[in-house]
């Protein structure tokens, strides 16, 4: 009655061979993150070494180094080879040396975060002088669409 039931218990076959991990970016060591909250909002942040599973000690070429919450830190892909809590001229040339700067920089997201800056950054006459950009804009678009329909 029951037997057949109890018998075979229920096990899943896991796939390895075709599989991909859905995570790859790990903390670690040298992994490359933005600040997402704070004062340091935006900046590119490298970690130096892991206290515990919420709190990691981060470093840049400007800044002091810092305990900071995981919570607080976007991973990038970018990892930087450097050795555990390293000297700042250490890190400074890691980073130098494989560009990490440079291609954050020119990724979207980078780009992205510049854009954002630069928009903060702006005047109140700046912001009136790119809404009056806009507009001049606009009104090309029309004129140009309304010739391309005729």
């Amino acid at each position: 009655f029951f037997f057949g039931l109890l018998s075979k218990p229920n096990r899943r076959r896991i796939h390895t061979t075709n599989s991909k991990m859905p995570f790859k970016r790990y903390i670690e060591i040298g992994r490359v993150c933005v600040c997402n909250y704070g004062s340091d909002y935006g900046k590119l942040v490298v970690i130096v070494d892991v206290i515990d599973q919420q709190r990691v000690l981060v470093d840049a070429p400007d800044m002091v180094r810092a305990s900071y919450s995981v919570k607080r830190l976007a991973l990038t892909d970018l990892v930087v080879e450097i050795q555990r809590i390293p000297k700042k001229t250490a890190l400074v040339k890691a980073l130098e040396a494989s560009g990490t700067i440079a291609k954050f920089s020119s990724s979207s997201w980078g780009q992205k975060i510049a854009i954002q800056k630069a928009r903060k950054s702006l005047t109140d006459f700046d912001r009136f002088k790119v809404m009056v950009a806009r507009v001049k804009k606009s009104a090309i678009m029309k004129r140009e669409v309304a010739k391309a329909r005729k």
